[in-house]
């Protein structure tokens, strides 16, 4: 048994760590490979696909060299290029780190695969942790932090991951290798849906009346310990049989149903449910199927290797420990059963290799669906067929195998540490009038860019000074990002909240997740979001309006909108959509819209609000160009108010928290 819980306890740490490179990796993919949309997608998708593709060759070392060398090795570089990234160097250096450590982890994923037949606890508690320390840092990720706050627990990861890979493992039997392919489809499921604490705060925001999760940061994280105890729960409770057999992946299937209708209200039903369906199918590959046991039926002995190392009795010990010893290429060349183990190492990394695999093409095949404008709900629903079938193909053996881990007491450790996520949230204060409405507003509008910089770092410390610098009392933000996996599965619109001191309402575009919002230290009432006319564009765009409340029944209407061009043409019919959506929610009232309209002055998109009656607010600071950041030419970035509002100071901070630069103007309000 201690030798499993070793073997478990290293995995889990991997999986951790790995998982960190991803969320850097993944949207270095984008941000630096990509230099800000300027490199075609199907170019993005051969240079991630292709690293996937290179690991399918590194079973073929463990039959040359040994499962155990190619583990050690691998791990050593994915722990070097884990804590090289600690320091969040940015630019080109991040992204080869990233991809270094990407490399190494899908090798070392192999080189494990070959030493283990039992992977599905190590697995799956690897995937809990990380969720429960990603929802703990408020999705807030360590590599992004620096300090010793992120150097200390970082470093102590490390050296405990190759300390228990170093340790000796228990002898493998002949299994395994459903539960090792069906590690990519689960990882992916898991980012996406099952175990991503900024998509349960996301989903949560559309169940609290208004939409202001950041009013109640306990209840928005709440999902979280939910989803992570019965991920575990269902995973490591062992396979069920009979009918039980198919609730578990009818319980995945449902869940990324709900997720694919991309409806914020179903995102909580959506996560829980995958979340145990996701665990449960994991479960029924914890076993050696019939498949497996053919393969093995040469060394029957070594078949019984898992009841060896859990204690049970075992007649064939000396064949099991001869077989062991081949495992790692360390043993006699003339061991018994050498040769064959070796290709049973090797049919478990084939297994691993090509499950990232699918990985990779799930990620990429979901996700560039934002750019060159398929439908994409059916990729989620496929992987989840995939698990579902490898699950339900993998029959029970005869007796249920004892696990390294206790489920009840695992799960409840695991969900205890989400648990201090919700406790630990910081709340924003609400927004009140002050003492009577103010005179002026000053109002800033910026793309975010998901919250990346020009040189690929995550930097809310940038994002916030540019916008804090201006002292706003309202703030419109584009390309906001509140838990897609591409992008690192962060809440920024609620992080920004957070250090802004500013509570928010979210306007959907693209996806429940992605879209545009507003941020006001005044009270907000009557949120409406409209969507907008695609006209073939791959990115959906929309139209969010709030009233402001400035109290002694003065209000004022903002509208954040981020326009969306079709190919090869302006998005004008977006403009007009805009500017008869706001001008009619104002009713009479002052009016500001702003945002990212991807239209210069003079361009019909443009004058489409001019011809609404809008006055350009950024007129007499004109040429202000706000993109790209280090270089601006274009004036893209636009304020427009209705003719009340008097503009003044408009400005355009030079910096590079972003690919756009931040437009800010003050309004004097008309007399009461």
């Amino acid at each position: 048994m201690r030798y499993r819980q070793i073997t478990t306890g290293s995995l889990a740490l991997g999986v951790v760590l790995l998982l960190d490179v991803l969320r850097v990796w993944l949207p270095g993919i984008i941000t630096i490979f990509g230099q800000a949309a300027s490199t075609p997608a199907e170019l993005m998708g051969a240079f991630a696909l292709g690293w996937f593709v290179l690991a399918m060759f590194a079973p073929a070392l463990l039959r040359r060299v040994g499962a155990r060398r190619v583990t050690v090795v691998a791990a050593v570089l994915l722990a070097v290029a884990r804590l090289a990234l600690t320091s969040a160097p940015g630019g080109r250096p991040q992204l080869w780190l990233a991809t270094a450590g990407l490399f190494a982890g899908l090798v070392w994923l192999v080189g494990v695969a070959g030493d283990v037949d039992r992977p599905v606890p190590g697995l799956a508690l690897g995937l809990a942790v990380n969720a429960a320390i990603h929802a703990l840092l408020d999705t807030y990720d360590l590599v992004w932090r620096g300090g010793w706050v992120a150097w200390l627990p970082s470093a102590v990861a490390v050296v405990l991951f190759l300390l228990g890979t170093t340790l000796p493992a228990a002898p493998p039997g002949p299994g395994g290798a459903r539960s090792w392919l069906l590690a990519g489809p689960v990882l992916l499921l898991a980012g996406m849906v099952a175990l991503a604490p900024a998509l349960a705060q996301a989903g949560m925001s559309y169940l609290v009346a208004g939409g202001d999760v950041a009013r109640s940061p306990l209840f928005g994280l709440a999902p979280v310990p939910v989803a992570v105890a019965g991920f575990l729960l269902a995973a490591l409770a062992g396979p069920t049989r009979g009918w039980g057999r198919a609730l578990g992946p009818a319980t995945l299937l449902a869940g990324v149903v709900l997720f694919a209708l991309d409806r914020g209200d179903l995102l909580v039903a959506a996560m829980l449910l995958t979340a145990v369906g996701l665990g449960a199918c994991l479960a029924l590959t914890d076993a050696p199927g019939r498949a497996d046991v053919a393969a093995g039926a040469d060394a029957p002995s070594r078949a019984d290797n898992a009841d060896v190392a859990a204690g049970a009795s075992a007649p064939g010990r000396a064949v099991a420990t001869d077989a062991g010893a081949g495992a790692d290429g360390a043993g006699a060349e003339g061991a018994t059963g050498t040769d064959d183990t070796r290709r049973t190492a090797a049919r478990r990394g084939y297994a691993v290799a090509a499950g990232m695999l699918l990985f990779v093409l799930g990620a990429v095949g979901y996700y560039s669906a934002y750019d060159l404008g398929y439908p994409n709900a059916v990729v989620p629903v496929v992987v989840a067929g995939v698990v579902a079938a490898v699950a339900l193909a993998a029959r029970p053996s005869g007796h249920r195998r004892p696990g390294p881990l206790p489920p009840l007491r695992t799960a409840g450790g695991v969900a205890a540490l989400a648990l201090l996520a919700p406790l630990l949230a910081d709340e924003v204060a609400v927004a009140s009038n002050r003492e009577g409405p103010p005179e002026r507003l000053t109002v800033v509008a910026y793309n975010i860019r998901m919250g990346f910089g020009l040189d690929g770092r995550f930097d809310l410390a940038g994002l916030t000074a540019a916008i804090d610098r201006q002292r706003p009392d309202v703030v419109l933000l584009s390309e906001v990002d509140r838990g897609w996996l591409l992008n690192g599965g962060h809440d920024t619109l609620d992080l920004l909240s957070d250090r802004l001191g500013m509570p928010y309402v979210f306007g959907p575009a693209a996806d429940p997740v992605w879209g545009d919002a507003v941020l006001s230290r005044w009270p907000v009432t009557d949120p409406r979001s409209r969507p907008l006319p695609a006209l073939g564009a791959p990115t959906g765009a929309q139209a969010l309006a709030v009233t402001l409340d400035l109290g002694d029944g003065v209000h004022a209407a903002v509208v954040s909108t981020h326009l969306q061009p079709p190919p090869d043409a302006g998005p004008v019919a977006q403009a007009r959509a805009v500017a008869d959506f706001a001008t009619g929610y104002a009713a009479g009232r002052p009016l500001v819209v702003a945002g990212d309209l991807n239209t210069e002055p003079g361009d019909e998109a443009f004058e489409q609000f001019t011809a609404a009656g809008l006055v350009d607010a950024l007129a007499v600071a004109r040429p202000l160009a706000t993109s790209p950041a280090d270089d601006p030419r274009q004036q893209i970035d636009h304020v427009f108010v209705s003719p009340g509002l008097t503009a003044t100071d408009p400005v355009a901070p030079r910096g590079e928290a972003s690919d756009h630069l931040p437009v800010a103007v003050t309004l004097a309000l008309p007399p009461r």
